[in-house]
């Protein structure tokens, strides 16, 4: 049953606790947002922390940012812009969440992606995780440098910043964070075991097809860049060849002319 817009409200309140209480933010960080319709989304305020707000605290915003509905001295997010680029090129998702989650956010300050297969269910639910390049907060720099990656993942470290993710729901971009958050953690600690052992070419392939009959909303390597590179190559098997890893990786009109052209060959 869909929630309406008061229970939504309280939702992302529920949420901003546990994203607080996890630490996944300290003081007033973190933001997050939820799409209503084409022109309405629901975004948690600025200068305010995240984990003592109740429904009234929630602003309104449309597709441009503006603001809708707000409460008092509430003000939405000054990082709105970020999330509405999402929104723009991701029709399918229906919330973000911007964290600062403790070791996610040391390995997107050391420069280095989430992109080493370790678990199954990381490769499964999230692929890759790579960085977006650094944005000065609250301005078009940030959504900018975050466009490229926004048709091929889910979830992005932001450069000397945090991490996002987004999904179909707010519950389930949370969660999304948490994976991640989970995952740069048990990487960090098998680093200091001496490194992770990484799954190969031949087992990558079977969870990509795991996730593939399982039917999982959302965009990843499973799905493109099996398509342009061929069986077992995707995203962790690349080595650079597709839209993981550094920035210098993605090319984003060389990965659409490929897929258009694959596609093209096979309706003749």
């Amino acid at each position: 049953m869909a929630m309406n817009e008061y229970e939504i409200k309280k939702l992302m309140c529920d949420i901003g606790k546990r994203v607080y209480d996890r630490g996944m933010v300290a003081a007033n960080d973190g933001n997050f947002s939820v799409k209503l319709n084409d022109n309405e989304f629901l975004c948690t305020p600025t200068g305010v922390s995240k984990g003592f707000m109740t429904p009234e605290y929630i602003c309104k915003v449309d597709a441009k940012g503006n603001v809708l509905q707000a409460n008092g001295n509430f003000r939405p997010s000054s990082e709105i812009k970020m999330h509405m680029r999402v929104y723009e090129k991701r029709p399918d998702v229906g919330a973000v969440v911007h964290a600062h989650p403790s070791f996610a956010t040391s390995f997107a300050i050391a420069g280095i992606p989430l992109t080493q297969p370790i678990m199954p269910e990381a490769v499964i639910a999230l692929g890759c995780v790579p960085i977006a390049e650094y944005g000065t907060p609250s301005t078009n720099e940030i959504p900018d440098r975050l466009e490229k990656y926004l048709p091929y993942y889910d979830a992005v470290l932001l450069e000397s910043h945090g991490a996002l993710t987004w999904s179909t729901d707010l519950l389930a971009a949370y969660l999304k964070m948490e994976s991640v958050e989970f995952y740069a953690e048990l990487l960090y600690k098998a680093k200091m075991l001496g490194g992770p052992k990484e799954f190969d070419k031949e087992q990558i392939e079977k969870l990509y097809e795991i996730r593939r009959k399982m039917g999982l909303p959302g965009k990843h390597p499973a799905n493109l860049c099996k398509e342009i590179n061929g069986e077992g190559k995707g995203c962790h098997a690349c080595k650079g060849s597709c839209s993981c890893g550094s920035s210098s990786d993605v090319d984003l009109e060389k990965v659409v002319a490929e897929v258009t052209k694959k596609i093209l060959a096979q309706m003749k």
